[in-house]
């Protein structure tokens, strides 16, 4: 879980980012050191190989247009639980502890959901941001369809068909709360020079990550990835994806 005690910004930062590595790094410094896995292609490669027995379903819905969607409890995680010869399934459970007694490897804080398979964790580890190609996915196709903006996604990411589709949703709730926001800040660092979100990047953080958290499950800081965007270091999930 993540650790309290740490101080500091955790990321990958990058030109788009805004901080430099003296300030922001894949490194948490707490009660204990922790460093993020550095991943190779190899790495990358075996997560694919593993194949998932239960799929999320491709979202045919807005979550962001229904109901209010309630946070997840602070402490359930989504576990990988091995089947077979390189075949898992995903299972929410209500903490470590109970992912870890029914046999599961716990791969990212928060419930199981559209973009927590391992198919979708590969493409989080190789491509530290996801912020910029989204981007221009959504201002190539602004009144365009879900599944013109998906498709782009997808072909500009590689993310499955259920996490592209949560993606989609998710830029055009952005699209709806931010647009004026995130035109004014289109060539704005990530982060401000006091650490903080551009304006864009905060109203998505406010109106958007809510239901993302929950409908797309996986977030690179509850997998303990770092990102071209810098989050507080207490904000991640230290995790090491180690799976057999």
């Amino acid at each position: 879980m993540p650790d309290s005690s740490c101080q500091g910004w955790f990321g990958d930062p990058n030109m788009n980012t805004g901080l430099s590595t003296d300030v922001c790094f894949p490194r948490i410094e707490g009660d204990e050191t922790w460093t993020a896995r550095a991943w190779d292609a190899g790495e990358i490669a075996e997560l694919r190989s593993w194949t998932l027995e239960n799929p999320p379903p491709v979202a045919t819905e807005d979550p962001y247009q229904g109901a209010p969607v309630l946070p997840p409890e602070p402490e359930v995680v989504c576990a990988f639980m091995p089947t077979g010869q390189r075949t898992y399934r995903l299972e929410t459970f209500e903490s470590v502890i109970a992912a870890e007694d029914a046999g599961g490897s716990v791969t990212h804080g928060g419930p199981c959901g559209a973009c927590s398979s391992f198919e979708d964790l590969a493409v989080y580890a190789e491509t530290p941001d996801q912020t910029d190609p989204v981007r221009q996915c959504t201002i190539a196709n602004l009144g365009g369809t879900v599944e013109e903006l998906e498709s782009c996604i997808r072909a500009a990411v590689g993310f499955t068909a259920p996490c592209g589709r949560i993606w989609a949703y998710h830029a055009m709730n952005d699209t709806r709360e931010c647009q004026d926001l995130c035109i004014a800040n289109l060539d704005s660092p990530y982060n401000e020079a006091d650490c903080s979100l551009n304006p864009c990047l905060q109203c998505d953080e406010d109106n958007s990550v809510p239901v993302f958290r929950v409908e797309a499950g996986r977030l690179r800081r509850n997998s303990g990835l770092a990102a071209a965007i810098c989050r507080p270091c207490d904000s991640v999930w230290r995790v090491d994806h180690t799976y057999e």
